[in-house]
């Protein structure tokens, strides 16, 4: 996990270098930076892979220069595919640098994995992608001669903020062929007719998602709300841990006595896992308001909400891992969310998978600031290709609560035996609420921000006191952004 800075168009380094400093909390092992021909890329590095070997920019013997961010997990078979000879490190991002030069941009589409990535060459070429889920982040400014790059809004110098856009997950860019998509999530594979043969489906693609998330030259471990989601990840780790006789760690946070560290110590106790947990009070809570909002890089409040236990539970886990497993993307892949109870099978199957296409600038965007912010790679099994391809094969109907009355019925099922009873069947609370965060700031937010302050500029109209604190204090460190960029799915069309 890393972050990069890409200027193309210019032959000066002085714009990369003040964007790349903004996000050096990003990558706190090492930092790199190249000319290539007209193109300057940056890289400040997180170390997981190859600690010693992998540092970026990477090349090929040709002259090709690569920095990205995230992991490919593939990259052992692409290695054996694109041949061992190619490759200078031990590096999984360079699986991505290999897979451009000698296939094209096209062979974007054989990596798995999470990455934002810029490939620059010696002849003036460059290549910018993202994952097809935007699990990893990648901003850009475009203009007739000069492109900009980078993993966080923050790096972008105030004059171009308002040109700041999001480079759409699933595509690649060229300067001659523009943007091309690469990945599509939908699938046309024929629907499950027997939910035994789903719950077998879901159990193996799933196990099958950790193991390849446990790849790691350094500490690893889970996030564990005590919810199903987090549950099961862990559950699945702990297992593939013990083959190796090792014991997973787990993290936990919430208020004292709240429903989520009550659960996950249940959960931790039942798995054997090597658990960590961190308590905070009300004020705790609401005096990292502004450090989260600047860290998140939005005031939208639900996400405001979820990413203030994150914090917390960023912060403990840094001290013992570099790398994380969490729960996410289960909800919108198996119909976890109350909202979706009022929805018709037919329409119920297309606003799942459009809720999973728009986690880039919601849920994700909470889970990669959050833990970045501390120097901690998160990882999100749930949202494997594999798994959203079988999750669309389940008809909607299995997902939906049944006689128990609890959602996401048919996941519940299928790791039966796997989580405790109690913790399997336990009704569904947002991160912030099980916690106990949601309804400390909901009642105290607008302490943050002085009551009689005037509404930020270039703004909407926050539908509440706890946005109107949250625009303030977005705008004292991130104004001039189009809020089109800032809210995704949240912004007015």
């Amino acid at each position: 996990m890393c972050g990069i800075v890409a200027d193309h168009g210019t032959n000066r380094s002085e714009t990369g270098r003040r964007m790349l400093a903004r996000i050096e909390h990003r990558g706190p092992d090492d930092v790199g930076c190249r000319q290539v021909a007209e193109t300057w890329l940056g890289h400040t590095r997180l170390s997981i892979v190859d600690v010693a070997g992998g540092v970026q920019p990477l090349r090929d013997d040709a002259g090709t220069w690569m920095v990205g961010n995230g992991e490919i997990y593939n990259h052992v078979e692409l290695r054996r595919r694109l041949g061992p000879h190619r490759f200078r490190t031990g590096s999984d991002n360079e699986a991505a640098l290999h897979a451009v030069t000698a296939w094209g941009p096209e062979g974007l589409a054989e990596l798995r994995g999470m990455f934002a990535i810029v490939v620059a060459g010696e002849d003036g070429s460059i290549v910018a992608a993202r994952d097809p889920l935007g699990i990893k982040p990648l901003y850009w400014v475009r203009s007739d001669d000069r492109y900009l790059f980078a993993s966080e809004l923050r790096a972008f110098d105030p004059a171009v903020r308002v040109h700041v856009e999001t480079f759409p997950p699933g595509h690649w860019w060229t300067p001659d062929r523009g943007l091309v998509r690469y990945a599509d999530l939908t699938t046309d594979d024929e629907m499950f007719t027997d939910p035994a043969h789903a719950r077998e489906a879901v159990r193996v693609v799933l196990d099958t998602a950790v193991r390849r998330r446990l790849m790691s030259d350094v500490g690893i471990g889970v996030f564990l709300s005590g919810g199903l989601d987090s549950s099961i990840v862990a559950a699945l780790a702990a297992a593939a841990a013990a083959e190796r006789g090792e014991r997973l760690q787990s993290f936990a946070t919430g208020l004292a006595g709240s429903a989520d560290i009550s659960a996950a110590r249940r959960v931790a106790e039942h798995l054997k896992l090597d658990h960590h947990e961190v308590l905070f009070d009300a004020d705790e809570l609401v005096a990292a308001v502004p450090a989260v909002v600047d860290a998140l890089e939005s005031f939208e409040p639900s996400l405001v909400r979820s990413a203030l236990p994150n914090f917390f539970l960023a912060r403990l886990a840094s001290q013992y891992a570099k790398v994380v497993l969490t729960g996410e993307g289960a909800d919108e892949l198996f119909a976890g969310y109350d909202y979706l109870r009022g929805i018709d099978d037919v329409n119920l199957a297309d606003e799942l998978l459009a809720t999973v296409k728009g986690l880039h600038d919601l849920n994700l965007q909470r889970c990669d600031r959050l833990t970045m912010a501390h120097g901690l790679e998160a990882r999100v099994p749930f949202l494997d290709l594999d798994v959203i391809a079988v999750a669309q094969r389940i008809p909607v109907a299995w997902k939906l609560p049944g006689e128990l009355g609890q959602e996401k019925r048919l996941l519940r099922e299928a790791f039966e035996g796997m989580v405790p009873d109690d913790v399997l069947w336990r009704r569904k609370q947002q991160f912030g609420d099980g916690s106990g965060a949601g309804a400390v700031l909901r009642a105290r937010a607008a302490e943050v921000v002085e009551p009689d302050a005037p509404r930020a500029p270039d703004l909407p109209e926050p539908r509440s006191a706890e946005e109107r604190a949250y625009q303030q204090l977005f705008s004292r460190t991130h104004a001039g952004f189009d809020p089109r960029t800032v809210l995704g799915r949240f912004a007015t069309p």
